[in-house]
C-alpha cells in the first residue's frame, strides 16, 4: 500500500488563503480595519488564528488593488489616506459604474431580487433606528451588491468591489462620527420600485442619488479637515468563516 502523500498544514492551504483575503476585504468594505491605524501581519495573522503566510498574501493582493499601503520602514499595513482629490476620484468612478450597474439589473430583475431586497432593507432600517453603525454598513454592502451581481457584467461588478474596498473604511469613519440619525435619505425604496418595474433608468436614478448624497457627506468630513483617522470602539474584528 502507498504511504499516504504529506497534508500541508490548513493555514497554508489555497482554501484558507482565500477565506483569509475574503475575511480582511470584508473588514475594509465594512470599515473595521480603520483608517491612519498601522497593523502588522503577525496580529493581523494571530487575530484571524492563521499562519503569516496567508495573510502576507491577501496583503499583497490587496496592496495591488490599492485597498492597503505598506509601509517599507517598518512593514505595518495601513488603510492609504483620502485626500480631496482621491475622494473626487472615487466619487466619479462610482457614478459611473454603480448606477450603470443598477441600469443593467432592472431587466433582469424578479421578485426573487426584490423579496430578497426587502429583506435586507429592512435589516438596514433597524440598524438606523438602533444606531448600529456596524450593521449598517453590512447591511448597505448587502444591498447595492444584490443589485449590482444580477446585472451579469463581470467587469463592471469587479470594478465596483474595488471601489468599495477604498471607500468603505472612511464611510465608517464618518458614520461612526456622525451617527445614523443622520444618514442620508433613503434611496433604496426607491431602487426598489424601479426594479420591480424593470425601469432601467429609475434605478439608475436611485442608485445614483443614494452614492452622491453619502458621498456628501465623506466630502464635508475631508473639506472640514476631520482627518478620517479616528477607529471607532470595537473596528478591528475579523474572523475567518
Amino acid at each position: 500500500m502507498a504511504e499516504p502523500k504529506p497534508r500541508r498544514p490548513l493555514a497554508d492551504s489555497t482554501a484558507v488563503h482565500d477565506q483569509v483575503y475574503d475575511a480582511i476585504r470584508k473588514a475594509l468594505i465594512t470599515g473595521k480595519i480603520a483608517p491612519g491605524v498601522g497593523v502588522s501581519l503577525r496580529s493581523l495573522a494571530a487575530e484571524l488564528g492563521v499562519s503569516p503566510m496567508p495573510v502576507r498574501d491577501a496583503v499583497r493582493r490587496l496592496a495591488a488593488e490599492r485597498a492597503l499601503a505598506i509601509n517599507p520602514a517598518n512593514k505595518r499595513l495601513s488603510v492609504p489616506s483620502l485626500s480631496a482629490e482621491r475622494l473626487e476620484q472615487l466619487e466619479l468612478a462610482r457614478q459611473w459604474i454603480e448606477p450603470e450597474l443598477a441600469a443593467r439589473a432592472a431587466p433582469r430583475a424578479d421578485e426573487a431580487l426584490v423579496r430578497k431586497l426587502k429583506l435586507i432593507d429592512q435589516d438596514l432600517e433597524e440598524a438606523l433606528r438602533v444606531g448600529d453603525v456596524d450593521r449598517y454598513m453590512v447591511a448597505n454592502h448587502a444591498f447595492h451588491f444584490a443589485i449590482y451581481e444580477r446585472a451579469g457584467a463581470e467587469v463592471l461588478l469587479a470594478m465596483a468591489g474595488g471601489l468599495w474596498l477604498q471607500i468603505g473604511p472612511f464611510m465608517r469613519v464618518v458614520f461612526g462620527r456622525v451617527g445614523t440619525g443622520s444618514l442620508p435619505a433613503d434611496r433604496h425604496a426607491q431602487a426598489m420600485d424601479a426594479l420591480k418595474a424593470r425601469d432601467a433608468e429609475g434605478a439608475r436614478r436611485a442608485i445614483a442619488a443614494d452614492l452622491s448624497e453619502g458621498m456628501d457627506k465623506m466630502r464635508a468630513a475631508v473639506e472640514a479637515g476631520a482627518g478620517l483617522t479616528a477607529a471607532p470602539a470595537g473596528q478591528t474584528v475579523i474572523t475567518v468563516s
